[in-house]
């Protein structure tokens, strides 16, 4: 039997970056959009992508990087970048202003259990028991999570979760949609047209809600500033990159590592509460990710 091809060490430090800095801006979150002197959510997100497409287009450009889309490649870059910041990170922007950074955190960490799903539907293979099973269970690990704020039945807060279920879905059609259609644009520019147009998307979203202009405090602000340029910038630069030098669930693996740094975060600066039902539905939904890429075809 042939031995797998290794998998590329720039792609695997890109990785890294996603796994620490994605894990951390959970909290940079909550704290720029909960409490008094916080930011509008869809408002805080457009400022925070329009802010990063400038910086990241401005460096390809002095880079001497294409810098323009041709052709379908808007189609390409707008689609995934609506899915990605409007649905995806929209949807927690939103949601964190109830639900704590660790819940959002393990929520959105069923997101390869939705990947493997619409891969599973796109390519028309049959999974194998195993898999099903490895999925079933993540998602029971999402019932476990969500059932004691289901339970307690406070409209806005299932809202909320409801809103954290559907992200993840979002993020997967966009991250799939834009590696199976692959650009030669550099990452810098591919990254900053998603932040751009997707910030588009957000700013639609903010005037239809018609919320208010931000008055944030200093920590809103610190927190925005760290979204943008580790969160945005940098960390969702390596993911472009890590979609384009490595195997789609092997990128995904970031999702289970994500939540453990969230969880520790929210937990050491806001003191949120770890539970019983948090514990368990953590270990199912780690598990079922985990069955997810050990039972892949």
């Amino acid at each position: 039997m042939a031995n797998p091809r290794p998998l590329d060490r720039g792609g695997l430090l890109n990785l890294l970056v996603v796994y620490v800095a994605w894990g951390s801006t959970y909290l940079g979150i909550r704290l720029a959009v909960s409490g008094d002197g916080s930011f509008p959510p869809f408002t805080m997100a457009m400022m925070r992508v329009f802010a990063a497409s400038a910086v990241l287009l401005l460096w390809a450009r002095l880079r001497g990087e294409r810098v323009l889309p041709r052709g379908r490649e808007w189609v390409l870059l707008g689609g995934s970048g609506l899915l990605l910041w409007v649905g995806g990170n929209g949807l927690v922007t939103w949601a964190e202003m109830r639900a704590s950074s660790g819940l959002a955190a393990l929520l959105v960490a069923a997101m390869p259990l939705w990947g493997e799903s619409i891969t599973l539907i796109l390519d028309r293979k049959a999974p194998t028991l195993s898999l099903v099973a490895s999925i079933l269970l993540g998602f029971a690990g999402v019932g476990v999570l969500s059932w004691p704020v289901l339970r307690q039945g406070n409209h806005a807060d299932i809202a909320a979760v409801i809103g954290l279920l559907l992200a993840p879905l979002f993020w997967g059609i966009g991250s799939i949609w834009f590696q199976r259609r692959r650009t030669d644009m550099s990452v810098r520019s591919v990254s900053g047209w998603q932040h751009l147009l997707g910030g588009f998307g957000l700013a639609a979203v903010a005037l239809g809600r018609h919320e208010p202009l931000p008055q944030p405090d200093g920590g809103a602000w610190l927190a925005w500033g760290y979204l943008v340029v580790v969160g945005s910038v940098i960390a969702f630069t390596s993911y472009v990159t890590t979609l384009q030098k490595l195997p789609y669930r092997v990128v995904m693996t970031y999702a289970y590592v994500n939540p453990v740094i969230a969880v520790f975060l929210g937990w050491l600066v806001l003191r949120e509460a770890v539970t019983a039902w948090t514990l368990a539905g953590a270990v199912l939904v780690v598990a079922g990710v985990v069955g997810v890429f050990r039972n892949r075809g």
